[in-house]
């Protein structure tokens, strides 16, 4: 398979095209976890898979709890189904304690101290109040438990991987934390092997064609349990070849082989898309020469403008008002005219997303920053 064919072919496997999904919910159990550490743009990560939906109807099934955010699998924070969060954080919250545990060491985090903390956390939300994160703060601080040199910040991720806390429903647009058992529905452990095997599967048919490299960093697993995941369910796999290497995608395509070659349209992705963040190879889609543009030295990957399935710019969103917004699109190059309706026609979309007039401004490479 050409090069040039793994990017449409991936737009449909993530639902960016032909999308039939219907309700939040169905995006979060289609994409099994989606990178939510920026809150606006993960609600438009779900929009972009879920034609007609809007930021508000995303943060309501948030709200609701169909929809949790936590920390998974990398550790960062995603969105998740809520009947996929329990199995998703027994499979990958040792190996995220394992790499915070140098850290930990150093901001003098003891198993001790994170005992204290849990229970102070478990013990503020337990009569079903969802608190901010400064109130939590706050509570730790009258604990006399540090909280500076962003010790909060790990004490919260581990309650979160204890299982004490997750996301709570959102008050006056502030983000909250509330208990996690009356987040996430009670469910049956499942065995490792069982939830390896379920990881790879479900990565492959939302993702595929991709490498088993590229769900080695997408899973945070390491490269020999993520080896074991992908044997496990191999035999339901299709496998293609692309610049010398095996790729693999699920056996039964629901958009059809129709998805090869070339095209895909335009799109204005979020920042830390899953189109662009699934894969440890961005080649296809991003020339070198334009990645530190779209993917700074410390990780932060930019929202991105998708033409014809290459990174043809980046984007940022300026609130102007309570009820408008601008859209400031840089492009790497002179684009076509198609490549120019198909961002406004991209903006005419996150206006109804956001319900709020959008604004399109270019700017140059030079006045970025």
């Amino acid at each position: 398979m050409r090069m040039s064919d793994l990017p449409r072919r991936r737009l449909f496997s993530q639902r960016v095209l032909g999308s039939t999904l219907r309700s939040p919910g169905a995006v979060a159990r289609w994409m099994v976890a989606l990178q939510a550490q920026d809150s606006i743009m993960a609600r438009w990560a779900v929009g972009v898979r879920l034609p007609g939906s809007t930021d508000r109807s995303v943060l309501a099934a948030i709200d609701r709890g169909q929809l949790i955010r936590t920390h998974l699998l990398r550790p960062t924070w995603h969105l998740a189904a809520a009947g996929d969060v329990r199995w998703l954080l027994a499979l990958s919250a040792p190996q995220i304690k394992a790499r915070a545990a140098s850290r930990d060491r150093q901001l003098e985090l003891t198993e001790a101290v994170f005992t204290h903390s849990n229970r102070l956390m478990e013990r503020a939300v337990r009569d079903g109040a969802d608190l901010t994160r400064e109130e939590i703060v706050q509570r730790l601080r009258d604990a006399r438990i540090p909280v500076d040199e962003n010790r909060a910040s790990h004490l919260l991720m581990r309650a979160e991987l204890e299982g004490i806390l997750c996301s709570g429903a959102s008050r006056r647009g502030a983000l909250t934390y509330a208990k996690f058992d009356d987040r996430v529905p009670a469910s049956a452990p499942i065995p490792r092997e069982e939830a390896l095997s379920a990881l790879a599967s479900r990565y492959f048919a939302g993702r595929g064609p991709a490498s088993v490299e590229d769900f080695t960093w997408w899973s945070g697993l390491s490269a020999r349990d993520a080896r074991r995941a992908v044997e496990s369910v191999r035999a339901s796999l299709d496998v293609v070849e692309s610049d010398g290497s095996p790729l693999f995608e699920a056996a039964v395509r629901a958009a059809g082989k129709a998805s090869n070659g070339r095209g895909g349209g335009v799109h204005l992705l979020p920042a830390y898309d899953e189109f662009v963040i699934s894969y440890a190879d961005r080649k296809a889609i991003l020339a070198r020469v334009h990645v530190k543009k779209a993917i700074s030295d410390n990780g932060i990957f930019h929202p991105t403008i998708l033409a014809d399935g290459q990174v043809i710019g980046v984007w940022t969103r300026r609130k102007l008002g309570a009820d408008s917004a601008m859209v400031e699109a840089c492009l790497f190059g002179r684009p076509s005219a198609a490549a120019r309706a198909g961002i406004s026609r991209c903006v005419r979309r996150l206006a109804e997303f956001w319900g709020m007039e959008t604004t399109l401004e270019y700017r140059a490479e030079a006045d970025r920053g």
